[in-house]
């Protein structure tokens, strides 16, 4: 839900900061947003299969989520007022995806490790 407000909010509700477009700011938060959605979906999954989560599951997740992230483009462009579709936004999205993978099982290991 988080992740649709923040897409969908329009251009003029976007705080201004140019310190933040001169490092690309947009895109780390591209990145973050997308990274948190995958840990967040791949716990509950792995924890109601009981058992290690297969990597096709883990890939579905991750590539529906960068789906999710195209439609998003889309709709900026199509609906959202002073929004606009950037190829460079998906690209971030996808970094996301798989960093949250990364992270996530990263903190699944560590879970488990101490348990």
């Amino acid at each position: 839900m988080l992740s649709f407000y923040l897409l969908t909010l329009p251009g003029s509700a976007v705080p201004v900061l140019n310190w933040f477009n001169k490092i690309q700011g947009d895109k780390l938060v591209h990145i973050a947003i997308f990274a948190i959605m995958v840990i967040l979906l791949l716990f509950p999954v792995q924890r109601l299969s009981g058992s290690p989560i297969h990597f096709k599951t883990i890939l579905f997740i991750a590539l529906a989520a960068l789906a999710y992230g195209v439609v998003m483009e889309f709709v900026q462009e199509n609906y959202i007022p002073n929004r606009s579709f950037d190829v460079f936004d998906m690209i971030a999205d996808g970094i996301g995806c798989f960093l949250g993978i990364g992270c996530w099982k990263y903190l699944s290991a560590k879970r488990t490790s101490t348990s």
